[in-house]
């Protein structure tokens, strides 16, 4: 048995260092997230090496950096993100037998449209600790902003904003030293109320079919009688124009379900994967004037619409 062993060298920005190692006998890798205590292995016929950034430009722009192993079909067995050492994968990946490609130059639409195809399985594993407190984040914060609107009012009525925005200031420092999300809640009370409305707003506009997806997105929205937008909580990630006759096809293959965009002549213009529940986009494919199919699709029809959606959004 010929057993290599690669170390991840880094993380997407602002992420934690995720704790993946990869051993391979031939061409058999075993994806172990050291992590969280468990493994799983697999036989892709290729590797791929993605970096491309989202959300605007400048200051503004996200990187997503990772490694797929992907099936004989170019379907995605499992995605790795991380930010991989080149030379590293790449002597791992020679040693393996395994081809490799560096999607470096690839732009953000092809290397989304490659990401968003799965194979039935497919497995994302990210190499991050559990939170240790994940069970009471939500307990804690919502102790923490009734807490902390209650300081509110009670500075605010003794006439202390002074004082106010001083605790919020200190606040904010230690929320960036020890990383406890949830006291934002607490530095920040309105968000204790603010939330709940707008994800209140977001159903009401489902029901009327305005709106279909979840609040954080992707959700779609006809921003005008012929342009589809795409949204997720920080804004429109993309538009395109629909024209007469365009249709949704919400689609299952195997274990995998999402929703494809399509022409009037079927062509695929956008590949949402997720889960799409019926009524939602009956609602909003009816106000709107579009078609809606829904359907299990085969084998040789999910790659011919995946392979050729120009946009994707995993």
């Amino acid at each position: 048995m010929n057993a290599q062993i690669l170390p991840v060298a880094g993380a997407m920005k602002g992420a934690r260092c995720p704790k993946v190692s990869l051993t391979s006998d031939g061409r058999t890798l075993t994806v172990t997230d050291n992590a969280r205590g468990r493994s799983t292995t697999l036989s892709p016929a290729s590797l791929y090496r993605y970096d491309y950034s989202i959300d605007g430009s400048g200051k503004r722009s996200r990187f997503m950096k990772g490694v797929a192993a992907l099936d004989p079909d170019g379907l995605v067995l499992l995605d790795l993100p991380g930010d991989w050492h080149l030379p590293h994968l790449r002597e791992f990946a020679s040693k393996a037998g395994i081809p490799l490609r560096d999607g470096k130059d690839d732009s953000s639409k092809r290397a989304r449209r490659i990401l968003a195809a799965r194979a039935p399985g497919w497995e994302r594993i990210r190499g991050i600790p559990a939170p240790r407190f994940a069970r009471w984040n939500t307990t804690l914060g919502v102790c923490a902003g009734i807490a902390g609107l209650a300081l509110m009012v009670y500075l605010g009525a003794a006439g202390m904003w002074g004082a106010w925005r001083g605790f919020s200031s200190f606040g904010r420092v230690l929320m960036e030293l020890i990383e406890v999300k949830w006291l934002m809640v607490a530095f920040s009370p309105a968000l204790l109320v603010v939330r709940p409305v707008l994800g209140g707003v977001h159903r009401w506009q489902e029901k009327r079919g305005l709106v279909v997806g979840p609040p954080g997105g992707p959700y779609l929205r006809m921003k005008s009688s012929r342009m589809l937008s795409v949204y997720r909580r920080s804004g429109v990630i993309t538009e395109l124009p629909v024209e007469p006759g365009s249709s949704l096809l919400r689609y299952r293959h195997d274990d995998l379900c999402g929703v494809f965009v399509l022409d009037p002549a079927g062509k695929p213009l956008l590949h949402l994967p997720g889960r799409w529940p019926p009524s939602p986009l009956h609602r909003f494919t009816e106000r709107h004037g579009l078609g809606l199919a829904m359907h299990r699709v085969s084998r040789e029809e999910y790659l011919t619409l995946t392979t050729h959606s120009p946009q994707a959004f995993p």
